[in-house]
């Protein structure tokens, strides 16, 4: 489906002390969050709890709004975060695609051992393998 920038925030909270790290939220995707020590960790995060996000959500058939403006003004439930705002950040998402049905040949040795760890982490063969070619490839772009 091509890729999306969503706007996200990244907060400090009252009385914010160093040790407290940040925290970042999507005004566009309320109960996606995430946060870290540093703003850059809060930005590389976000971006992960945004992929993660939009997949559950996805898989689960659920409407997935588009991004709104970066200058538009903050939904009602976040209008108390307004003035702990540290950076306004686009965070890239690559949307899903339209599953494609594919043949792959694989050792029957790996192939159980693949069909165990599916099960362990309670997903299907395939979606195993499409996340963990999605782990792998980003992990080349670090």
């Amino acid at each position: 489906m091509g890729m999306r920038y969503y706007p996200a925030l990244i907060t400090q909270d009252e009385g914010w002390r160093p040790e407290d790290g940040y925290g970042v939220v999507f005004p566009d995707l309320p109960g996606c969050t995430s946060g870290g020590d540093t703003v850059q960790e809060t930005a590389v995060n976000a971006a992960e709890a945004l992929s993660g996000h939009i997949g559950v959500t996805v898989e689960a058939g659920e409407y997935v709004p588009p991004p709104s403006a970066p200058d538009v003004p903050l939904p009602d439930w976040l209008q108390d975060v307004e003035g702990r705002i540290v950076a306004r950040i686009m965070v890239p998402v690559e949307m899903p695609g339209r599953a494609v049905r594919t043949n792959i040949t694989i050792d029957q040795g790996l192939l159980a051992r693949l069909d165990a760890a599916a099960s362990r982490e309670g997903m299907s063969r395939s979606g195993f393998i499409a996340q963990a070619v999605r782990d792998r490839l980003a992990a080349e772009q670090h």
